[in-house]
């Protein structure tokens, strides 16, 4: 998904992404300018920054800085690797 004009801002462009990808998880989604922006855009902007911030971990834990362990659940729980 790519917004639809290449001369918008990057923050523009940013929210447009965001009411997109809301939108393509729930396509029967309507809502008010208040609520667009009170629910949508926070929940898209959670799930993008989790989805960074796990590749970023990843990155660390790949490089030998932090140390992954599973849960009996499966979780993935991150600590620092020890020297």
């Amino acid at each position: 998904m790519t917004p639809s004009n290449p001369e918008q801002s990057n923050a523009d462009m940013e929210i447009e992404t965001a009411v997109l990808s809301y939108l393509d998880r729930h396509p029967n989604a309507a809502d008010t300018l208040d609520g667009i922006a009170n629910w949508w855009l926070p929940q898209q902007r959670y799930i993008t920054a989790q989805v960074r911030i796990q590749a970023v971990l990843q990155k660390l834990v790949s490089r030998g800085v932090l140390q992954l362990r599973r849960l009996p659940d499966g979780a993935a729980l991150y600590t620092r690797a020890v020297e």
